[in-house]
């Protein structure tokens, strides 16, 4: 039986092979090969089989050391001298010695064309790296040649993993593809393998089913195939004692997001493509699927700059608006992001990114503004920023007042009461039920403080995945709600005599996963049990405070919930624990308490864009890394006016963010111009009508 993954060492074989029963003998008695396993590639019909299993246990023929130049024509003798020469060098794949233009399968034209190999099978491993497109073709013209790109994942990088198998998989056949998990020098292999193909095949196939290359049916035939199916068939495996002849993985619970399939079988018939603008609008441009995968998916739709210009209150430009009616951007789809909306099955949305020119990204992009920042991160701190949104909303329902209608609370229940939720519960488990279908993960729910109010609390993932998450989430929780005749509002202060809403976000810092946030009992460089790297971040986060609340807390609005004494965080300062403080240290379960994981930050809200709020986060912690700055003592008392305010409306941000440089730098002095423009127009605006807010509540 063939076992790819139990190889002690890789022994090639001369490319004379023919008759290998020859040379059984010779290495069966030499004591330098007596404990090894030889994994050989390329399989002969004259050989003797009983003495093949003898020899190595397999059937195959590793060739790539001496090339795979092979003459057919050899005597035995000539095959045993030349394995023999071969042996005696130092056998280790890789070897600066190898001559890569030989290791090209092309070169296995005249065995695949002798009539006495046409029976033979080979497999041509590692995705033949670097020559996965030429192995492709000999897949498919080849019946013997087939496919194995084990050990290609994981060791190229992601887009060498995603690459080499977009190019096996444009000429060969599915039925002739394979996956081995190789843990040749350590355990570890295994599991990076395993986890990283199911990544690599996803994405790979989430293409081909939207280029139209396969139906989605296909691709899941396709996804057993290459895991499971072509390697039984191959090596006749299905014999083996013990297997367990599995039914279909693909549950309806468990199928990726792009997989899911319409619960009335329907063909989709629109996508959505979403962008969120810079006053924190959702917004999006409908196309036919038709037209959407034939040409928009690759080539985008155009827009408008002053898309992203728009205010609040109107679809209006901001006086001092850098943007205008002249100019258009492209609007280009993240396939990554694709997904049918689980409350319209004949619909799909995706989120855009914006280009000035193909290729391009536009400098107001919001989404390129975030992924520019976390690319300075990890470039010169080899750190990424993890992100996990609390976000809190109303429902409220349609009554009549004076005979006049309006929206009030949707029950006058208190903070995690069983009544509120019971009263909610259908509509709360139908949104989770719509988010785990999107692979949103909801860690905990609850009822919060105020009347008809209630929390979803996110699970915490790379900065850029979870603001595209907290997009998603909002669509789902907004439409559940309309669906039962109701609205949810993320509004900061619908009722200003009640609790206001936030979108609190959770922030820690990792390396290759690892949580380097948090201190250490025995580094003497940690304190208030955080690591140097996470005190000097948060007190970045600390120092510019004032002015990223010009990008969390967007609105007049925002700052009607941000005060003393309502745990939104008024004044400028941090603490442990501390949830008066607009930054507090979090000590969750399974942390020892002297140390902290993470930290939160309160002034975030549901109007904010949820990249610009992350980017501005980051690039204040950025500065903190750069020039190592440090925090005060922490509070750990009820803040008061003894401490310094917050910027206690809009207009005070808006001058902290105008004099604060490094956001220009970060994240763009142009759209940082045109933020400044657009919240003083808000500020005019709500200032001359200050009810105008409760028109929002069909915004937010």
């Amino acid at each position: 039986m063939l076992d790819w993954q139990s190889h002690e060492s890789f022994i090639p074989a001369v490319g004379r092979i023919l008759r290998i029963e020859h040379l059984a003998e010779t290495i069966l008695n030499d004591e330098k090969f007596r404990e090894s396993k030889f994994f050989l590639v390329i399989c002969c019909p004259e050989l003797d089989y009983t003495v093949a299993d003898k020899i190595v246990g397999m059937k195959s023929i590793a060739a790539y050391r001496s090339g795979l130049e092979i003459d057919p024509s050899v005597t035995g003798i000539e095959a045993e001298e030349g394995l023999l020469q071969e042996l005696n060098g130092v056998v280790v794949f890789g070897d600066k010695d190898l001559d890569l233009r030989k290791s090209n399968p092309l070169h296995l034209r005249n065995v695949l064309e002798d009539k006495r190999f046409a029976k033979s099978k080979i497999v041509l491993l590692h995705a033949s790296y670097p020559f996965s497109k030429e192995a492709s073709y000999l897949a498919s013209v080849y019946s013997q040649v087939y496919l194995d790109f084990g050990l290609a994942i994981p060791k190229l990088s992601v887009q060498g993993m995603i690459s080499s198998l977009k190019e096996l998989l444009e000429l060969a056949p599915t039925k002739k593809v394979m996956f081995s998990t190789d843990g040749y020098a350590f355990p570890e292999t295994f599991y990076l393998g395993a986890k990283r193909s199911r990544d690599v095949v996803y994405n790979v196939l989430s293409d081909t089913c939207g280029d139209g290359d396969l139906t989605i049916e296909e691709a899941l035939e396709a996804i057993e195939d290459i895991f499971r199916e072509n390697a039984l068939r191959l090596y006749k495996l299905n014999s083996v004692n013990g297997l367990i002849n599995r039914g279909n993985i693909f549950t309806p619970n468990i199928v990726p997001k792009y997989f899911n399939i319409s619960q009335n079988g329907g063909e989709v018939v629109f996508v959505r493509i979403i962008w969120v603008d810079t006053s924190g609008q959702h917004r999006c441009r409908v196309v036919p699927a038709g037209r959407f995968y034939e040409e928009v998916k690759t080539k985008g739709v155009g827009l408008t700059q002053a898309s992203m210009a728009l205010l609040s209150y109107m679809d209006g430009l901001a006086e001092g608006s850098t943007l205008t009616g002249v100019g258009e951007i492209r609007l280009i789809p993240d396939m990554t992001t694709i997904a049918r909306l689980p409350w319209s099955t004949k619909e799909e949305m995706v989120l855009a990114d914006m280009h000035a020119k193909p290729g391009e990204a536009w400098e107001y992009c919001p989404r390129s503004a975030l992924l520019r920042v976390t690319k300075i991160l990890q470039k010169e701190f080899n750190l990424v920023m993890n992100a996990g949104f609390e976000n809190e909303f109303y429902i409220l329902k349609k009554m009549t007042r004076n005979g006049a209608e309006e929206w009030g609370p949707f029950d006058s229940s208190l903070y995690c009461s069983t009544s509120a939720f019971d009263t909610a519960s259908s509509m709360l488990q139908e949104a989770y039920s719509f988010l785990e279908s999107l692979d949103i993960t909801v860690e905990q729910l609850h009822a919060e403080a105020g009347k008809g109010q209630f929390e979803f609390a996110f699970k915490y993932l790379p900065c850029n995945l979870a603001a595209d998450n907290i997009i998603y989430a909002r669509e789902v929780i907004r439409a559940v709600a309309r669906k039962h005749g109701l609205i949810a509002t993320f509004i900061p202060k619908y009722y200003l005599n009640d609790i206001g809403s936030g979108s609190h976000v959770h922030i820690s810092l990792s390396d290759n996963g690892r949580n380097v946030f948090i201190g250490s009992e025995n580094d003497p460089e940690t304190h208030y049990g955080m690591s140097k790297i996470g005190q000097n971040f948060l007190a970045g986060v600390y120092h510019h405070l004032p002015a990223i609340l010009a990008f969390t807390a967007p609105l007049p609005n925002s700052y009607d919930r941000i005060k003393p004494h309502t745990w939104s965080g008024a004044y400028h300062c941090w603490g442990r624990e501390n949830r008066e403080a607009p930054l507090r240290t979090a000590c969750p379960p399974g942390i020892p308490l002297e140390l902290v994981s993470n930290f939160e930050i309160k002034a975030f809200d549901g109007c904010a864009n949820p990249h610009l709020g992350l980017a501005s986060i980051l690039a204040a912690g950025i500065d903190g890394l750069r020039r190592g700055l440090t925090l005060p003592e922490p509070t750990d008392i009820e803040p008061s006016d003894n401490l310094k305010r917050l910027p206690k409306d809009l207009g005070e941000a808006v001058s902290s963010l105008d004099g604060d440089e490094i956001f220009k730098e970060f994240i763009g002095e142009k759209l940082v111009t045109e933020i400044i423009a657009m919240r003083k127009a808000e500020i005019n605006y709500y200032s001359k009508n200050p009810w105008a807010y409760k028109d929002l509540i069909h915004r937010y």
